[in-house]
């Protein structure tokens, strides 16, 4: 296995777990809030707009945790695609 492709699996392996809960998370409250806005009742689920948005009680990670999400989730499409790419490349070679 070539070194670039060893990384890119080291890479995706590292990362995929490191990005399940907070894109979960933000699925779940994004989700969740419209639903309740919806229904009308928006105001009553303001908190999961505060998870959303990366407001966890006392840690306040507003400003950094859409952009730390988007990069995770970049990364993991990047090499996702790449390995992939690769997959492919060696099929057509055989």
């Amino acid at each position: 296995m070539s070194s670039l492709r060893l990384n890119l699996r080291r890479l995706h392996k590292a990362t995929a777990p490191l990005m399940c809960v907070p894109l979960l998370l933000t699925l779940l409250t994004g989700v969740g809030f419209q639903m309740a806005a919806v229904s009308g009742k928006g105001d009553q689920f303001l908190w999961l707009l505060d998870l959303h948005r990366g407001r966890f009680g006392r840690f306040d990670l507003e400003l950094v945790y859409p952009f730390l999400n988007a990069l995770g989730l970049l990364v993991l499409v990047i090499t996702g695609t790449l390995m992939w790419l690769q997959q492919y490349q060696l099929r057509v070679k055989r």
